[in-house]
């Protein structure tokens, strides 16, 4: 796992000194004027000479990205080591979902960018995990009761520390981040305030199209906590839309908790893969119950309902049926070098994560 991360690595180092030293030699190569030796005589020069050199302007940071070793889902299964899958981009090391995120753990060498989708009031697929803004940006109430455009306006980094899920309790200085969407605040070189919005499907699945996509469908909740399924299926509706339009159909998982959410996406689209939903992988578990025959992978936390699920014997039977098995963490604790290389160890074959560039 180290020697592929190493190698993609390397290329983006070897492509990022190219890029510098193209801006580096961008403008003419007249001498600066005010090193000349004087004269008293009048000197007839050429106009182009004397202008300031051109500078070129920073190459955004999404151009830098350099394609996977794998772009689709055939074919990341098909490779010999762990797979780096990055939990809402990152979100550990980078603000969660947004596209500042997704690009900087795409420029680090993930294979996978994991995320969540939900819709807005005005049904248009966004990356959101929480059922409300409340935790991320600098607003509160229902992800459903915004618009998109509503949504895309809030400042996606505003409680961003790094390190931690969420932590509002410290000081103002410790959220590097907030500010840059609204303009308060400068964006690193290479990004915009748009690069810490909330994003769209779309918009990500057209900025990284080499990349395969996990994509879990999300159960929106009223204030009370009433389940809308009716809008989850609308959501797997609207993702299947868009999977076809883009055609990315060989390069996109998608999962649910929800079960029957998981169904109605199937029966919309085919060819898609997917991972099984909370109960059928259960069952799995527990009665050796058939899961469907387009789940590809598992993905399941290191425990589950207070029960170390994760076992070597897990992994181990997991692949004699044919599947992969993809951790992702439940608890902040498990966000370390050494438990990746542990779970590794066990036979994990894929970490989705929130730290990256903790990747052993």
């Amino acid at each position: 796992m180290k020697s592929a991360r190493i190698r993609s690595l390397t290329s983006i180092v070897v492509i990022g000194v190219a890029l510098s030293a193209a801006v580096a030699c961008g403008g003419g190569d007249s001498a600066d004027p005010s090193t000349e030796a004087p004269t008293t005589e009048p000197v007839t020069t050429d106009v182009a000479s004397t202008e300031a050199p051109v500078t070129e302007a920073p190459i955004p940071a999404i151009e830098r990205v350099v394609a996977p070793e794998a772009s689709t889902v055939t074919d990341l299964l098909a490779l010999e080591r762990p797979v780096v899958i990055v939990h809402a981009g990152g979100d550990f090391d980078y603000p969660h979902s947004t596209m500042y995120a997704y690009t900087e753990a795409a420029l680090g060498g993930a294979d996978v960018l994991e995320m969540d989708v939900m819709l807005s009031s005005d049904d248009v697929l966004m990356v959101q995990h929480d059922n409300t803004v409340d935790r991320l940006t600098n607003d509160t109430g229902l992800v459903g009761s915004y618009t998109a455009a509503e949504l895309q306006a809030m400042d996606n980094a505003y409680w961003f520390s790094g390190g931690v899920w969420s932590d509002k309790s410290l000081p103002e200085d410790a959220y590097v981040f907030r500010g840059v969407r609204t303009g308060d605040r400068p964006a690193p070189e290479g990004y915009t305030a748009d690069d810490f919005g909330i994003p769209t499907f779309e918009q990500i699945a057209r900025a990284f199209p080499d990349h395969v996509l996990d994509v879990e469908i999300k159960i929106p909740e009223t204030e009370t906590g009433e389940v809308l399924l009716d809008r989850a299926y609308a959501a797997a509706a609207e993702l299947a839309r868009l999977i076809g339009e883009l055609d990315r159909a060989d390069s996109v998982i998608v999962v649910s908790f929800d079960d029957s959410v998981l169904t109605e996406f199937r029966s919309l689209i085919a060819d898609v893969a997917t991972s099984p939903g909370q109960t059928s992988l259960v069952n799995w578990y527990l009665a050796g119950a058939p899961l469907d025959p387009r789940d590809v992978v598992l993905q399941a936390p290191p425990v589950y309902e207070g029960i170390e699920v994760m076992t070597a014997e897990t992994f181990a039977r997991a692949h004699a049926e044919g599947y992969e098995v993809w951790v992702w963490m439940n608890d902040s604790a498990q966000e370390t070098t050494e438990f990746y290389a542990e779970l590794v160890a066990r036979g994990a074959d894929g970490l989705l994560i929130a730290r990256p560039t903790a990747v052993p």
